[in-house]
Formats: structure tokens, C-alpha cells, sequence
């Protein structure tokens, strides 16, 4: 019975096979992403030498910097067109379902979709495995044998994916299963509470502290270890604080609103901070590592020429892995703006048929649009470029990290996160002129 009633609820409804194609896209490119990244730190952990041990370090700071926002942009994409999946199973609780049928119907629809999108991300990253192999590290090419995983590591990944989606969409029930009139009607905005400040500022101060006991830790594992708990604890707590600040701001500017623009992008912004949050998440994380692209860079630099041909490869395969690591961060952002803005154009289409058929012309909703996405882009990559550097400050100090090759690094890479914000806007611009359009 449940998965019959499964299968009529993911019959395509107005928004055609959209809402069901753009999850699985973004657990398709969160998969590949995850397993080309995991593929290409293995073929270090091969290396018993000295060097070694320093290219193994630096595979540990990789990992951090890009599987924590992988896994974030995995938690979005469990929570892609997640009103159309409300308010369905809204429907189905005031019908008499009960919360046990509700919460099944959800997770199994989340899973699916996940489970289907793991395995195309599977292909895709077998297609990326020969590019990968070519990339060289320490003089020569890390070899196909070296960057393919085995069959328990795509498995585990795999999993992994469909268990990050069964959690969210759990978590994301609580308010069907507690209110399905208010979910329904879209009467209660979602509550964020000021404790987030709180936490995330004082794991911004532990990461620091961390970053300045690195000096005197004992072993290299102790290293490793805090070096990946401060990096990676201060990616994650980005996600936590962000959505209150974006709420915040947006508050005071549907205040001082004195354009329909203004103060219908302010209102969207605080119909759904966390929504708002996913939009900029991506450049959240890609001004965080222009932060340490840039000081990495620098400090290079600093160093002038190398003395022996080994440092001279550790050198040049430093910033190998940074651009690797730069361009990683780039796709992310690519698809998370992509698919989210096409989400929440998909999410709000009765909204904006709604203000089509009062009049409003289409070009003022694309502007409201373009102004709830940009405003808050704006305050998260100077915050997070801001936070990052605090971070970074203990172990680089303040004159590499405002050193002119440092800034420039910061700039491009900042310009390049905006950049492909902006073009995800244009490219889905025609879906809010559809949206928009259609009047029955």
C-alpha cells in the first residue's frame, strides 16, 4: 500500500519531471564529486616515505576543505522542491494518514531518489577516473590503479548518500507531521534561534585556538587531527550561522523597503532563511577557500626558489592540489546555485502565478529575485572570506594573508564564485517566465 501510494505521489504534477530530475541531478554530481575527490587522497596514503607523510597532510586539508561542503550541498539536495513533497503529505495527514505512513512515504521518496542519483554519480566518476589518472604529483601521473576505488569504498558512498537523505528528510517532516494545515496553507515561517550566534561563534573560537596550539602538538597525527577539526568544524558551523545572519538582514531591509522589488525580495528571503542560505551556500564555502587558496599561494612565494629538486616537485605540486581544490569548490558552486535556484523557482510557482494574475509585470519579479539572491551573497562571501581569515590568522599571520599575491588570489576566486551566481541567474530566468506565465 505505501508504496503504491509512493508511486502516485511521484507521478510528475505541474512542474513536470523538474522537482524528480533535480534531486537526482545533485546527488549525481555530490557523488562524483565525493568519489573523485576520495580517489585522489588514496593515492597518497601509498607513499610510506618522509615526503610522504607532508603529501598526506596536505591530502587531509583537501579532504576537509571539500567533503564537508560536499556533504552539506548533499544535505540541500534532500531538500530540493521540498514544498511540492510538504505539501502533498500535508494533503495525505489532513486525509487521516498517520504520522508513521507520512514519514515512511517520505523517506522512501528521498532514498529512491538519492539511491538513483548515487548510481549515475558512480558512472560519472568511472568516466572522470582516466582524466584524474593524468594529473601529476611528485614528477609523474597518479595512474588509474592509484585514483579507483574499490567496490567497498563506492558502496560505502553510496550509503552514505542515501542515509544523508533519509536524515533530512526526517528532519524536515517534524512541521508536516506536527501541522499539516499550517504547512498546507503556508502559514508559519520557519524559527531560527539566536543560540546558532552563539555556537558557531564559540566553534570559530575553539578552531582558533586549535590553529595556534598547532606549534607546539607533539606527533603529526595530533597535527592532522586538529588541523582537520578547526578547518572542517568552521566550514560546517558556516551553515549553521548563515541563515540567521541572511534572516537578520533581511528583517531590517523589508523595514526600510520603498520598492515593490525591495520588499518583495526581503519577504523571500525571510519566507525561508535556510532556503535563502542554500542559495549562497556554495559561494559560502568558495570565499572560505579563496582565504586559503590565497595565503597558500603567498606563503609559497615567501619562500622564493626552491634549493633540490624534491621541494622543487612539493613546491609545484602544492599548487596543483590548491587549484584542484579551487576548481572543486567552483563546481560546487555550479551546482548548488543551479539546482537551487531552479528548486525554488519550482517551489514558489504559485506564488509567482499568483502575482502574475494581480498584475505584477515579470521583469519586476525577475529583479525581487535577482535582489533576494545577491543581497545575501554579498554579506556571506565578505563573512566568510572575514571568518576564514581569522581562522588562518594563528598560523600564517596577517602579513601573508594581506600580502598583494594573497589578495589578488581572494579577489579572482571571489569574483569567479559571484561570477557563476549571476549566470545561474540568467540561465534560469526562462523558468520564472513560465512560471509566471501560466494563469490556470
Amino acid at each position: 500500500m505505501i508504496a503504491r501510494v509512493a508511486w502516485l505521489l511521484a507521478r510528475p504534477g505541474t512542474g513536470g519531471f523538474a522537482p524528480l530530475a533535480l534531486p537526482v541531478t545533485a546527488f549525481a554530481i555530490v557523488t562524483a564529486l565525493l568519489l573523485t575527490v576520495l580517489g585522489g587522497a588514496q593515492s597518497f596514503w601509498g607513499w610510506s616515505d618522509d615526503m610522504g607523510v607532508t603529501y598526506q597532510a596536505l591530502a587531509v586539508i583537501a579532504l576537509v576543505l571539500l567533503v564537508v561542503p560536499l556533504a552539506s550541498l548533499g544535505g540541500a539536495a534532500a531538500r530540493l522542491s521540498a514544498r511540492r513533497r510538504d505539501d502533498r503529505l500535508a494533503t495525505l495527514r489532513l486525509l487521516g494518514a498517520t504520522p508513521a505512513a507520512v514519514s515512511t512515504l517520505a523517506v522512501l521518496e528521498s532514498v529512491v531518489l538519492a539511491v538513483v542519483g548515487a548510481l549515475a554519480g558512480v558512472v560519472l566518476y568511472f568516466l572522470l577516473v582516466p582524466l584524474i589518472a593524468l594529473i601529476p604529483f611528485r614528477g609523474e601521473p597518479l595512474g588509474i590503479d592509484g585514483v579507483l576505488l574499490g567496490l567497498p569504498a563506492l558502496a560505502g558512498v553510496v550509503i552514505g548518500v542515501a542515509l544523508l537523505a533519509a536524515a533530512s528528510a526526517v528532519l524536515g517532516l517534524r512541521q508536516v507531521v506536527i501541522s499539516p494545515l499550517g504547512v498546507r496553507t503556508k502559514q508559519d515561517a520557519p524559527k531560527l534561534h539566536w543560540v546558532r550566534i552563539v555556537v558557531g561563534l564559540a566553534v570559530i573560537a575553539v578552531a582558533f585556538l586549535m590553529m595556534s596550539a598547532l606549534q607546539v602538538a607533539g606527533s603529526m597525527m595530533v597535527v592532522f587531527a586538529m588541523l582537520g577539526l578547526a578547518l572542517g568544524g568552521t566550514i560546517a558551523v558556516l551553515n549553521l550561522i548563515g541563515p540567521w545572519v541572511i534572516r537578520l538582514v533581511a528583517q531590517s531591509q523589508a523595514r526600510r523597503a520603498k520598492t515593490s522589488q525591495r520588499l518583495l525580495a526581503a519577504r523571500t528571503v525571510l519566507e525561508s532563511p535556510k532556503a535563502a542560505w542554500r542559495q549562497v551556500s556554495g559561494v559560502a564555502m568558495t570565499s572560505f577557500m579563496a582565504v586559503f587558496a590565497g595565503t597558500g599561494i603567498a606563503l609559497l612565494g615567501s619562500f622564493g626558489e626552491a634549493a633540490d629538486t624534491e621541494s622543487m616537485l612539493l613546491f609545484t605540486d602544492i599548487r596543483t592540489g590548491i587549484l584542484i581544490t579551487v576548481v572543486g569548490s567552483f563546481l560546487m558552486v555550479a551546482c548548488s546555485v543551479g539546482v537551487n535556484q531552479a528548486a525554488g523557482i519550482l517551489d514558489r510557482a504559485e506564488i509567482s502565478r499568483s502575482l502574475g494574475m494581480l498584475g505584477m509585470p515579470t521583469p519586476t519579479m525577475e529583479a525581487a529575485r535577482r535582489r533576494a539572491v545577491m543581497s545575501p551573497l554579498r554579506i556571506t562571501a565578505i563573512g566568510s572570506a572575514v571568518t576564514a581569515a581569522v581562522v588562518m590568522l594563528p598560523l600564517t599571520g596577517i602579513t601573508i594573508i594581506v600580502a598583494p599575491l594573497s589578495l589578488a588570489v581572494i579577489a579572482a576566486v571571489l569574483a569567479g564564485g559571484i561570477g557563476v551566481v549571476w549566470l545561474g541567474l540568467l540561465a534560469t530566468k526562462p523558468m520564472l517566465d513560465r512560471a509566471a506565465s501560466v494563469t490556470s
